[in-house]
């Protein structure tokens, strides 16, 4: 691939994970998600304030803005993990926002949703399960990152694809130190049954 084509979608990946998803929906409907909750604009802290659905379209948004730059350089795998990884390093840290950011799991799970759709949807359904069981987005999110690694592993992933998503699920474990802090201090808020 051209050299030129292949940083412009770099570029254009990482201005796709800029997108506030959870903030323009959480404002649409008249709350400021960075001053609610947790104050992450992400699709556990939407739902919290404003139900499962709005959780969900967040979700669902987040992953959507990781997929599709992706999906289109697909047929480039290096480019396309570069493009994974750019949409997460978008929605992390925003140029648009002064670097604040999301977490990076809808984000990250939607980047690597084309390269490795049977994995990711069931990295997903482990997420709801976990979540479910604990009542805590937080673990689902910290546990589903070792669990994906370990099923590249297994299903014989090329070593440096695995790399790469370490490099990528090690970004979104960082940005869980918080939520590590408040489960130790049993103070990390639940997402209820109304919610999950």
């Amino acid at each position: 691939m051209n050299s030129f084509v292949a940083v412009g979608a770099i570029i254009i990946a990482y201005f796709c994970g800029t997108l506030p998803i959870a903030i323009l929906i959480a404002k649409s409907r008249g709350i400021d998600i960075t001053t609610f909750g947790s104050g992450n604009p992400g699709a556990s802290n939407v739902a919290r304030a404003l139900g499962t659905k709005y959780g969900i379209l967040v979700f669902v948004g987040d992953a959507l803005k990781g997929a599709l730059p992706v999906a289109t350089m697909i047929s480039d795998r290096p480019v396309a993990y570069a493009c994974a990884a750019a949409t997460v390093l978008g929605h992390v840290f925003p140029i648009t926002r002064k670097f604040k950011g999301g977490k990076g799991v809808a984000t990250g799970a939607g980047s690597l949703l084309p390269l490795h759709p049977f994995l990711l949807i069931g990295a997903a359904l482990t997420w709801v399960i976990v979540t479910k069981a604990t009542k805590k987005a937080s673990i689902a999110s910290i546990a589903v990152v070792p669990m994906l690694v370990l099923a590249f592993v297994v299903s014989g992933t090329p070593s440096w694809e695995i790399f790469a998503l370490v490099g990528i699920g090690a970004l979104v474990e960082i940005r869980h130190a918080s939520n590590i802090k408040r489960l130790l201090s049993g103070t990390e808020p639940p997402v209820t049954g109304s919610t999950v």
